[in-house]
């Protein structure tokens, strides 16, 4: 990821504390976002960001924006909230819950088309698109299944509802890259 796309670990902090406000306000009161005032330049840019929720090691929401839609201010609060409410495979979180959410932000970089013989596991993200057909995977899934290229590339496939080989005809391929930041780990910094 180039320098200049990097989010400084000040505005690492900001974005964690709005996106656990985001999703505390919205268990609590409905949805109503925390506004931010004063915002560093890079917290206004469109950017594609993904926000990742677990409780007590096990996924428990992933919801984002994988374009530049969106200044990274308000992506990172909206996709807070749809990650803990809004993301079809799990439960709306409960407000029992919040204290034992780690939420971990993925800001990425602008999706661009990539060979298969190009794809780095634990750099790349993916997203495989056919037709209507579309899946996405961030960089650290393939890290947390150990996965080789050709496997993420199938799998990206398979998210997508596709056979495991679609990628072989008349699909587009693009990889993004990801900075990644938790709360645990800037509490450890």
């Amino acid at each position: 990821m180039n320098p200049a796309e990097m989010v400084p670990e000040k505005d690492q902090a900001l974005l964690l504390q709005l996106s656990r406000n985001a999703i505390q306000t919205t268990a609590r009161k409905g949805r109503q976002l925390p506004v931010v005032e004063t915002l560093s330049p890079l917290l206004r840019q469109k950017r594609g960001v993904f926000v990742t929720l677990w409780k007590e090691g096990e996924l428990r929401g992933c919801i984002g924006f994988p374009y530049p839609v969106k200044p990274l201010i308000e992506a990172v609060q909206e996709a807070s909230v749809s990650a803990a409410f809004q993301d079809f495979r799990f439960p709306p979180v409960a407000e029992n819950e919040l204290s034992h959410l780690e939420i971990e932000i993925s800001v990425l970089t602008q999706p661009r088309p990539i060979e298969p013989d190009q794809i780095k596991v634990g750099v790349h993200g993916l997203i495989v698109k056919k037709g209507n057909a579309s899946g996405l995977l961030l960089p650290q899934v393939a890290m947390d299944y150990h996965w080789d290229p050709m496997t993420f590339l199938e799998q990206t496939c398979v998210k997508a509802g596709l056979p495991k080989t679609a990628w072989k005809k008349d699909c587009q391929i693009t990889a993004f890259e990801a900075q990644i930041f938790c709360e645990t780990d800037l509490k450890k910094r």
